[in-house]
């Protein structure tokens, strides 16, 4: 497949640790193991799209240039869950002899705790005997799920989150490299429903351009199947009012014109609350009914059932006022 018809998250992916975008202070580390050419096994902890995965492959670009392939192995550890895989192409590969430049290997496990606990510990267990030979890069959403004895052996790297200017800086990489036209506001509901996830961003900027080379806040919002922000604070000033025929009326917008799932509404609720002109302890309050409504959502229960009861809640709390 040719570097054009590459998803744009892949395209765009730095090749170096010099283009990495945000993550200032591990990048610099990370640079200087590459200088020193030695480094311990290590752990990447924090959410989706943020540059967990982009910084371990500059790395291992920096490290080992056209000598990659021999020096390092990538797995998605929540495709190969079982002890099976890390007693054989995990330790297969640990134990081999490296004729790159720099002598030590480097196994990326993304998603490093989906893995069982049995697995975990036969991992440990090839980390200490390939020590010398061979470094274990672990990429995690959540560090509490690997177990302790690996991460005793690792340094933790925990990543933050992406501000507005680091995701825009990358926006318009992608723009300028694709030619596209793009206003303001576009932008602006970009970063909305990226959230922080340049990952997303990448998917929805391409899917977006693929309908049309001049981006709209309108493409933005209907490929993502969100709402924008005015339309969920609308829904939730209704039911504040006591307004809870007009908050359904909105809540039915949300589901049928953009075809939201509970959990995104909720989502972005959650987001809107803050933005609210009340009293901070009714924002507590909506809080809590959001929370409690996500739950019951999670678990199993009827979505529309469980919106419109928050929406009740909240009214209710709004005629009581």
């Amino acid at each position: 497949m040719g570097v054009v018809d590459l998803p744009w998250q892949e395209k765009y992916r730095p090749g170096s640790l010099k283009e990495v975008i945000g993550q200032k202070a591990i990048v610099q580390k990370l640079s200087s193991f590459v200088e020193k050419g030695n480094f311990p096994s290590m752990i990447f902890a924090g959410s989706a799209g943020i540059g967990k995965t982009s910084c371990a492959l500059a790395m291992a670009h920096d490290l080992y240039g056209s000598e990659l392939g021999g020096a390092f192995k990538e797995l998605n550890a929540s495709d190969t869950r079982g002890i099976d895989v890390i007693r054989g192409e995990v330790k297969e590969f640990a134990k081999t002899i490296s004729i790159a430049r720099v002598p030590i290997k480097i196994i990326f496990l993304d998603e490093a705790d989906s893995l069982t606990a049995e697995a975990q510990h036969a991992l440990r267990r090839t980390m200490e005997k390939f020590s010398a030979e061979t470094r274990f890069i672990l990429s995690a959403n959540y560090a509490s799920k690997i177990i302790e004895p690996i991460q005793s052996r690792c340094v933790v790297f925990r990543f933050k989150p992406l501000n507005e200017d680091e995701m825009e800086e990358y926006v318009n990489r992608v723009v300028q490299g694709e030619r596209l036209k793009i206003d303001e506001n576009a932008i602006k509901a970009l970063l909305y429903v990226g959230d922080g996830d340049l990952r997303k961003i990448s998917n929805i900027l391409q899917s977006a351009a693929m309908q049309a080379r001049e981006i709209t806040e309108a493409s933005i919002y209907d490929i993502a199947a969100r709402a924008r922000p005015k339309e969920i604070a609308a829904m939730l000033k209704h039911a504040i009012s006591g307004e809870f025929e007009n908050a359904r009326k909105e809540l039915d917008n949300l589901i049928l014109s953009h075809g939201m799932s509970a959990e995104d509404i909720l989502s972005q609720c959650y987001r809107e609350v803050q933005y609210l002109n009340i009293e901070e302890k009714a924002k507590l309050r909506i809080i809590v009914d959001i929370g409690e409504c996500n739950f019951r959502v999670v678990e199993g229960a009827n979505e529309r059932i469980q919106l419109e009861s928050m929406l009740a809640k909240i009214s209710i709390l709004g005629v009581e006022k």
